[in-house]
């Protein structure tokens, strides 16, 4: 799965930005976690969405993290089809 991979990398970069809140990096873990998981791809896509669309408007997100965000939730839709 090279799509999972990528993504997993574009939240591995928030991970490591000293910039974003850790609110905001527990949620992306959350999700990166479930992207490993062994579920249906289906099922895990979802739950991934779901962590990272519950904080992605955080008053205290930077705006380039906050681009970064959408741009996994957009590659993390397409997945979905």
């Amino acid at each position: 799965m090279t799509e999972i991979s990528e993504v997993v990398g574009l939240i591995d970069g928030l991970l490591s930005d000293p910039s974003v809140p850790k609110n905001i990096k527990r949620a992306l873990e959350e999700a990166k976690e479930r992207l490993l998981s062994d579920e249906e791809l289906s099922v895990k896509v979802s739950a991934a969405v779901y962590s990272i669309e519950s904080v992605s408007e955080d008053v205290n997100m930077p705006s380039h993290a906050r681009m970064q965000m959408w741009s996994i939730i957009s590659a993390l839709e397409t997945m979905k089809k």
